[in-house]
């Protein structure tokens, strides 16, 4: 079975290394549906919608990572940051894919 505590242990102790990895993920993700939604507006929503699941997948995975710090007490600026972070680029990611809907909504009533 799975132990969270383990898995929270974890996270806390290669945290460095975890948001090395997540940090340049969220944003290359996060711009990955943007390019798809704004360059590219022929794209199928499929395409748009995995590039935003792959994009909150990253986003909760550090809002995860984070909550693990506020779990022990760990209250300090790089928390809130990564936070503010995790959160901007979920909110982005929802609000791109609801954009590219109503774009496409608006290609097919014209055209």
């Amino acid at each position: 079975m799975l132990d969270l505590n383990t898995l929270a242990e974890f996270s806390r102790t290669n945290c460095i290394s975890i948001c090395a990895f997540l940090v340049p993920a969220n944003l290359i993700a996060t711009s990955l549906t943007m390019i798809l939604v704004f360059l590219h507006r022929q794209r199928p929503s499929q395409q748009v919608a995995q590039a935003c699941g792959i994009a909150s997948f990253f986003a909760v995975v550090m809002i995860l990572h984070v909550y693990t710090w506020f779990e022990v007490g760990i209250v300090r600026p790089q928390t809130y940051i990564l936070l503010s972070l995790a959160i901007s680029c979920l909110l982005t990611n929802i609000v791109l894919v609801w954009l590219h809907r109503r774009l496409v909504k608006e290609v097919l009533s014209v055209g």
